[in-house]
């Protein structure tokens, strides 16, 4: 493809682009397809000969496209939000132009002082501590990865990087019991074993319970353990549960292990001053992790990690051989230093374009509104006969499922089972769900870029719907 054929094919790209982004409620959420669908339709072997772009781009509309889950449908109510904006989408375009590789500020000097600024608005517009300095990482999976391997090179005096584990450690690491997964894949991957993740119980809103956490660091402590790490959770994956981060932050303190708050999700309601009560404390904590690639309307895959001590990441991560060396690493940022890949993204472009786009105030509003569409869901859920609310709602997840008194539990979540499957078969909503205290429960997660009360109203309307249905069929 040459350069005139490029900007052709681009002005056409651009243009499906925008079609798409003003039809995309048009869409099915999810596409009616089985496995095996799309895998059939493609050629078994690569074309030898170059194709034409008319022909590879009718197949993406014909072959890929229906095979696809549009999650920034604005009835995309399911996981968590991962959605996009119209600035962050072209920062991306221009990114790729680029090809910028940013591991270093000589590689890219502006993509690491943007990198900088940009953490530092988002640390002053969230309220975070003002020493705290930051990096972007790809998802908060690793963020948390990090979090632990430094953890674990502080706790040994940065031996184990340098010697590998003696057999003695018997490093111990915690979190509550609905802690994202990431946590337990972290345990591994440091060489920790899954074992030592001590899974503290939570409270009825399903929160960590700081005397519990306590109680098992110092059992722990008596029977020959060393712990080192606590991940509490600004937003559980399950139900958005809220950790007493003060609480924890103190035990952690106390203990002199590691404080990793893992607010991947609900992060960015701390732009909103009425949600600051959620970190408080965190002054004491090690790190900090939040996307925003999930609720912040910018392009999967951003998530910022915030270090009170940059130089024990430094001292876990920096490798610099030779060819890496610069004349100006006493000087700047290496970010490639503050994590474990040495390749980066330019990913603080879109960043900086999304904040500047929008503002902080017009990122604010369309919080605000996303809470408010929660708060009359959750009224409507609240009012209907035979559901129930399983956990607080104290963000935009509402856990709910249907009840009924003669039923066992049993019977009740393969109800709630069928009736979540016939919402999502219908494709004009999607939804996902969680078990709290052995419940099978519908999770309704309200944070799309464009949904509006047309979208809930259509929720409801799909729910009550298929929900008749589902009683007619099974009681």
């Amino acid at each position: 493809m040459d350069k005139q054929e490029f900007r052709k094919r681009a002005h056409q790209v651009v243009d499906w682009m925008a079609d798409y982004m003003e039809q995309k409620a048009h869409y099915r959420v999810t596409p009616e397809v089985q496995p095996g669908d799309i895998f059939g339709q493609l050629p078994n072997q690569a074309p030898e000969q170059p194709e034409s772009f008319d022909d590879i781009f009718e197949d993406f509309k014909e072959v890929i496209l229906p095979g696809m889950t549009h999650w920034q449908h604005p009835a995309f109510f399911g996981y968590f939000p991962a959605n996009n904006s119209e600035p962050s989408i072209l920062a991306e375009m221009l990114m790729s132009t680029l090809g910028a590789q940013c591991m270093s500020w000589l590689t890219s000097p502006a993509a690491t002082e943007l990198e900088e600024k940009v953490i530092n608005w988002l640390r002053d517009a969230k309220g975070l501590d003002a020493s705290w300095k930051g990096v972007i990482q790809d998802t908060a999976s690793t963020a948390t990865l990090c979090a632990l391997l430094a953890a674990r090179e502080r706790a040994s005096g940065f031996s184990i990087n340098a010697e590998g584990f003696s057999g003695q450690e018997n490093y111990r690491v915690y979190s509550s019991e609905h802690a994202h997964s990431s946590v337990d894949k972290a345990t591994r991957i440091a060489g920790l074993g899954l074992a030592n993740l001590v899974k503290i119980p939570v409270d009825e809103d399903f929160k960590m319970l700081p005397e519990a956490l306590e109680e098992a660091i110092l059992a722990d402590l008596e029977n020959g353990f060393t712990p080192i790490c606590v991940v509490s959770a600004l937003g559980t994956t399950s139900s958005g549960a809220i950790d007493p981060i003060e609480a924890i932050g103190k035990i952690a303190h106390r203990h002199s292990l590691w404080h990793h708050i893992d607010a991947a999700y609900a992060g960015t309601a701390l732009l909103l001053p009425e949600f600051r009560w959620m970190i408080k404390g965190h002054e004491l904590a090690d790190s900090y992790v939040f996307n925003p690639h999930k609720w912040m309307f910018t392009n999967f895959d951003c998530s910022v990690l915030f270090i009170k001590n940059a130089e024990a990441f430094i001292h876990t991560f920096s490798m610099t051989p030779e060819y890496l060396k610069t004349t100006q690493d006493d000087h700047v940022h290496n970010y490639r230093d503050w994590g474990i890949q040495l390749g980066r993204r330019f990913r603080a472009l879109k960043l900086w374009m999304v904040i500047r786009s929008f503002g902080l105030e017009g990122i604010r509003e369309k919080l605000r509104h996303h809470l408010a569409l929660t708060k009359m869901a959750k009224k409507r859920v609240e009012i209907e006969d035979n559901l129930i609310i399983e956990a607080p709602t104290d963000l935009n997840v509402i856990c709910f499922r249907f009840v009924e008194k003669s039923l066992s539990t049993t019977v009740l979540n393969a109800l709630n089972q069928a009736w979540l499957q016939r919402v999502n078969q219908t494709g004009r909503v999607f939804f996902t769900h969680t078990v709290l205290d052995g419940k099978y429960v519908i999770r309704w997660v309200i944070g799309q870029t464009d949904v509006l009360q047309e979208h809930i109203d259509l929720a409801w309307t799909v729910l009550m719907e298929e929900l008749e249905k589902v009683k007619a069929a099974l009681l």
